[in-house]
């Protein structure tokens, strides 16, 4: 039941108080000067107890936000982050409402990022972990025998669970704000072309078109955050493009924006617009059952705004095209 809060427009606790006091008194008197008539036992009572009345009535609105908040505590304390304290004063005590439920509001939010990011990590900590363990058990039982093609079987699975690991544990960072930046000026088009050479393997060869203009053209940015951005969107790009399409990097510049932009663009089915929002969430895949760990560009997405840049994603006739910009100074 919402009691009603007479005092809620008043902006300070001090003048609730001096109003309380002085209406009982005000009240007091005026119930004594009607009653004068009586015995005058009988009109001190009365006033006695319109004054109680009034003073019952209104208290019980200036210290309900109070038992509030006590009760969402003691539920807090119990894991429910839902309960909220009606905050419509204007005085202090409403203030520290608002600040109980932006507390509560950012408790719950944590709270199910942790249930969430569990639920995750088990889920795709599970794959891997079962097809290695089923591997390793056919090696042992003779099912298999341990030729190269069952020991790179079983490789892959052991990197593919140090790559999860590892991108949590850069996820974990940067959230945490513990990479600091080292900017420093770099010539663009050398850096994209070890960002290539290094992201290209024996095993997975990729087809990468880098176009910068003009020639020359010059970033100021962590180079090391930076290749972690270009090398998982170059990943995600190839691993979600045709096996024979090459992707394209264009990188240019937007004098009026004062930002560098660059594209990296893929011929594959692209990302549904109803996606676009979430795909750089962690463990979002946009709808793409690939393999992948989903935390790639909720990486680059980090690391992008570390810079106080934007990542976003394209509206392209065809494939997927993700741009990342960046301040030029």
């Amino acid at each position: 039941m919402n009691w009603p809060r007479p005092l809620d427009p008043l902006r300070s606790f001090k003048a609730k108080t001096g109003l309380l006091v002085g209406a009982s008194l005000v009240l007091a008197s005026l119930t004594f000067w009607v009653t004068s008539q009586w015995q005058f036992r009988y009109a001190l009572l009365a006033a006695l107890v319109a004054a109680l009345v009034v003073t019952q009535a209104l208290a019980h609105g200036m210290t309900s936000p109070l038992r509030e908040m006590t009760a969402a505590a003691k539920a807090m304390a119990t894991g429910d982050y839902s309960r909220r304290v009606r905050s419509t004063s204007r005085d202090e005590i409403g203030q520290l409402a608002a600040a109980f439920n932006q507390m509560a509001e950012d408790l719950e939010a944590h709270d199910r990022y942790r249930r969430e990011l569990i639920g995750n990590v088990s889920h795709e900590l599970r794959t891997p972990i079962a097809a290695l363990q089923a591997v390793l058990e056919n090696v042992v039982d003779g099912v298999e025998i341990p030729d190269e093609t069952t020991m790179r079987s079983a490789l892959a699975q052991a990197e593919r669970l140090g790559g999860l690991v590892a991108d949590l544990l850069d996820l974990s960072r940067l959230e945490g704000g513990a990479v600091p930046l080292r900017l420093q000026t770099f010539e663009i088009a050398p850096f994209l072309d070890d960002v290539v050479r290094q992201a290209s393997t024996p095993a997975r060869p990729l087809r990468v078109d880098v176009d910068v203009a003009p020639a020359g053209l010059q970033a100021v940015a962590d180079s090391a955050r930076l290749h972690q951005v270009i090398a998982n969107l170059v990943d995600n790009a190839a691993r979600h493009g045709s096996p024979h399409g090459p992707v394209r990097i264009r990188v240019r510049t937007d004098p009026h924006a004062g930002e560098l932009l660059l594209d990296v663009h893929d011929d594959g089915p692209g990302i549904a617009a109803a996606d676009r929002s979430r795909v750089f969430e962690r463990f979002a895949r946009g709808g793409a059952q690939d393999g992948g760990t989903g935390l790639g560009l909720a990486i680059a997405r980090w690391a992008v705004e570390l810079h106080a840049g934007r990542i976003e994603v394209l509206d392209t006739p065809s494939g997927c095209c993700i741009r990342v910009a960046l301040p030029q100074a």
